[in-house]
């Protein structure tokens, strides 16, 4: 694939989709601290910690995540990371993960980061991809990757727990990767 991507939202604002790079610390810690807590909790990781960031950038060469962002008038207004195994039985499985500023959201371009991780897995020779999602939390996310076929493998129920100690049903979505047109 070649980047940077440059990519016209719905409100005709422009975006330009590239991989992470050395230089971004600074302004990827800039983005998470605008991430509103409620979004960051589902996350793996917690994003405020220096240590996470400064780890993230010490694996940018790892084979096992690819990760990038869209810049706005040179802020990072979007990341999104596909997640690989190099061994073992979920070898040709997939995670991903997106997230945008809230002022970027419904604008598409989380679905233009998301098609981006898709063709990555694609070229990467995955057979599939899996998100886990949080039920009633991130149900804009469950319908956004229904949209690309992505469909419910199974649903956790109670599983997660939020700030507040509040249970929450986990979805499991899985999109089916196809090499060509012989695979369907």
């Amino acid at each position: 694939m070649s980047y940077p991507k440059e990519c016209v939202l719905k409100d005709c604002e422009e975006a330009a989709i590239r991989p992470l790079e050395e230089g971004d610390e600074s302004l990827l810690t800039q983005f998470f601290e605008t991430i509103p807590e409620d979004d960051r909790w589902c996350m793996r990781y917690d994003t405020t910690r220096p240590s996470v960031i400064k780890r993230w950038f010490e694996n940018l060469a790892s084979d096992n995540v690819f990760a990038i962002v869209a810049v706005c008038n040179n802020a990072i207004v979007g990341h999104g990371s596909l997640h690989t195994r190099g061994f073992g039985a979920t070898k040709h499985v997939g995670r991903f993960r997106v997230i945008v500023l809230p002022e970027f959201r419904n604008k598409r371009l989380g679905t233009w980061i998301l098609l981006d991780l898709i063709q990555a897995a694609m070229d990467k020779g995955l057979e599939a991809l899996r998100a886990d999602l949080i039920v009633g939390m991130e149900d804009a996310a469950i319908e956004a990757v229904r949209k690309f076929d992505f469909f419910k493998r199974a649903e956790l129920k109670n599983y997660a727990v939020d700030p507040q100690g509040e249970r929450h049903d986990m979805v499991v979505m899985v999109k089916r990767l196809h090499k060509g047109w012989s695979d369907f």
